[in-house]
């Protein structure tokens, strides 16, 4: 049998396990409750938010995203604006323009994206033969987004010719977000990627185009790679907020491809871009080290097995 001080140091052991426990889920609970403290105050960037920014002169911060751990990294990263743009044809497809990418590899896209986030917009274009039929399409399509999704709103290109589209979407509740200039779903027609607009007929015409989405109900717009005299005088005629690319610095906000804006592709080096990273390097060089590690049968090690 065991002796009184034997079982009087027992007692003392259990005592001290049960406060460890006891601690530890005070320490858990208090860790979910803060979690959920900061989930509950993380600001959530809406359209109305947008419009606020304007106001305050506070520039707008937007990037493309294609799937969910970009999409995670960016929206962590403070990005306000997140475009699953149909650029995915590029980067993430290898097609020369915008052009074969379907409305449903859209949805793929977005509804990754939108997994992601806790806090940006999240737009998407409607791809290339999803809106031009007629306005009718044009819901259709957009309706398909919002619903299998979860995004926040669509952007489409044009101007004049879309603008029963853009009030047909606006008028079902859906946000639309404009986009002139260097529209890269009409490339065949411009036959280059050269600026657009420099000439005053075509720039009075953006200009008018520019107003007349406001008034259907754009609650902002993209313009791309056109003069900043022009693009800061679209910016300041207009209410909604302007978020260029290759369109100066006058506007309201900035955009670019993710895949550009870190330098995964060192070959892509337009004007308008500014590389704040060099991924392209980095990546191929880890690539090259694994490489060699696995031929040496340096990789695994023994401290990587099980």
């Amino acid at each position: 049998m065991m002796n009184i001080s034997a079982v009087a140091f027992l007692l003392a052991e259990i005592i001290c396990i049960l406060q460890k426990m006891q601690n530890d889920l005070c320490e858990m609970i208090n860790d979910v409750w803060f979690m959920d403290k900061i989930t509950a105050t993380v600001k959530k960037i809406t359209t109305h938010t947008l419009r606020q920014m304007k106001a305050a002169g506070e520039k707008i911060s937007m990037l493309t995203a294609y799937d969910y751990t970009m999409a995670r990294l960016l929206d962590e990263a403070g990005v306000d604006v997140l475009l699953v743009g149909d650029s995915a044809a590029n980067v993430m497809a290898g097609y020369e323009t915008t052009l074969p990418i379907t409305l449903d590899q859209m949805i793929y896209h977005a509804a990754s994206v939108v997994r992601g986030v806790k806090r940006s917009l999240v737009i998407v274009d409607l791809p290339f033969g999803s809106y031009q039929e007629d306005a009718r399409q044009a819901l259709h399509s957009a309706v398909r987004i919002m619903k299998e999704t979860g995004a926040h709103g669509i952007k489409l290109e044009g101007g004049e010719p879309v603008i029963e589209a853009v009030r047909r979407i606006v008028t079902s509740g859906i946000p639309v977000m404009g986009h002139l200039g260097l529209t890269p779903q009409s490339i065949y027609q411009f036959g280059t990627y050269a600026v657009r607009a420099a000439e005053e007929q075509e720039a009075n015409r953006l200009l008018r185009d520019a107003h007349l989405l406001e008034e259907a109900g754009c609650f902002a717009l993209v313009l791309e790679k056109i003069p900043a005299q022009l693009a800061r005088k679209v910016t300041e005629e207009l209410s909604i907020p302007v978020i260029g690319i290759g369109a100066g610095r006058y506007v309201d906000g900035q955009v670019l491809v993710v895949h550009d804006m870190l330098g995964m592709n060192e070959s892509f080096k337009p004007r308008f871009l500014r590389q704040y990273a060099r991924l392209q390097s980095i990546i191929q060089e880890a690539v090259r080290h694994y490489v060699a590690d696995v031929k040496a049968e340096q990789f695994p090690d023994e401290s990587e097995q099980y």
